[in-house]
């Protein structure tokens, strides 16, 4: 944790995660955290998130306060894990809860073939995003067009799912192997096949920047010869960062009422997992700072954290023993 107090007449660093609610947008997420750092009688911040969750979503939102900023485009680019279900039977303009319904099924997926239709969603997909979205078309967000009543067409996009599945087990492995074999493969809707058909399901997904979650479940409806659209989607981690670290906004409320930030503030460097942390002495420090090549370094080539003892000084590039500022930071 930061040791950041209200009586520091210095902005606070660091990272705030707070476990979004449903109905709450990501802008309203971060306009909540200076209100309360406001009121908390803190010096004035400034305030990002690292990474858009739907209003209808919930869980996992870094926000980034001070330098932590400079951090966010990273978190952006980070893998992210959710938790979604998909409701099977009608599928929503929307691809959620809150839009028109646009087709329906009585088709129900039996739950081996949810379990084994996942592979064919590993690894790496094309996705066409959903028209309600924050894409931008023609200079304009793609839901603002959508909700005007035009046609919006969006170009099909590479993402990556690392990895997908039930979030409770695996299904029955004998019926599971049966779906994933192409040659002999059963009728799915056979009513003579003794299968549990699934009105809903709550899969786990692990997965890259620009993924959306809400096409993945109208793609695997597709896959399985039926319709569907997501009733509830949570973000339980993203980057570094894991629900168990996150705030509930009662919490985040606290802050504005006098209740310690540094109780829930991270560090800095709390968003830069992964990245080995290069130790800069005064000289070569200062040179960092003033945006100087230093040369001669032993280390091996690539991205580090450079602090001179405790401070964070920047984030570095090391290529052939010269260390270039790729992020410099003011402390």
């Amino acid at each position: 944790m930061s040791d950041q107090t209200v009586s520091d007449p210095r902005p606070p660093s660091g990272w705030l995660i707070l476990d979004k609610p449903r109905g709450l947008g990501s802008t309203q997420a971060v306009g909540a955290v200076k209100r309360n750092l406001r009121e908390g009688g803190y010096a004035k911040t400034k305030v990002g998130h690292g990474g858009t969750l739907d209003p209808l979503a919930e869980g996992v939102l870094p926000i980034a306060l001070g330098e932590a900023t400079k951090l966010s485009g990273r978190m952006l680019d980070a893998d992210k894990i959710y938790e979604f279900t998909i409701q099977f039977g009608e599928e929503t303009d929307t691809l959620d809860t809150e839009g028109e319904v646009v087709a329906t099924s009585d088709r129900r997926p039996p739950l081996a073939a949810v379990a084994a239709i996942c592979e064919h969603f590993t690894g790496e997909i094309d996705q066409v995003p959903p028209k309600y979205s924050a894409l931008k078309v023609d200079g304009k967000r793609a839901y603002d067009l959508a909700r005007a009543g035009e046609d919006v067409e969006l170009e099909t996009r590479r993402v990556t799912i690392h990895s997908l599945g039930p979030l409770h087990g695996d299904g029955p492995s004998d019926l599971r192997s049966t779906f994933q074999t192409t040659a002999g493969r059963p009728d799915p809707y056979d009513p003579q096949m003794p299968l549990e058909l699934a009105d809903a399901v709550t899969l786990v997904a692990r997965v890259s920047k620009g993924t959306y979650i809400r096409s993945l479940a109208r793609d695997i409806a597709h896959a399985l010869g039926t319709v569907g659209h997501v009733t509830y989607l949570r973000r339980t981690k993203a980057g570094p960062f894991v629900q168990e670290q996150a705030i509930s906004l009662d919490k985040l409320n606290g802050i504005g009422k006098g209740a310690p930030l540094q109780d829930h503030l991270l560090s800095l460097e709390a968003g830069l997992d992964g990245i080995p942390v290069l130790a800069l002495d005064q000289t070569s420090a200062q040179a960092a700072r003033q945006g100087r090549v230093v040369s001669d370094l032993p280390q091996p080539d690539g991205l580090y954290f450079a602090k001179l003892d405790d401070v964070p000084v920047a984030l570095v590039e090391l290529n052939g023993g010269a260390m270039k500022v790729v992020r410099g930071f003011n402390f």
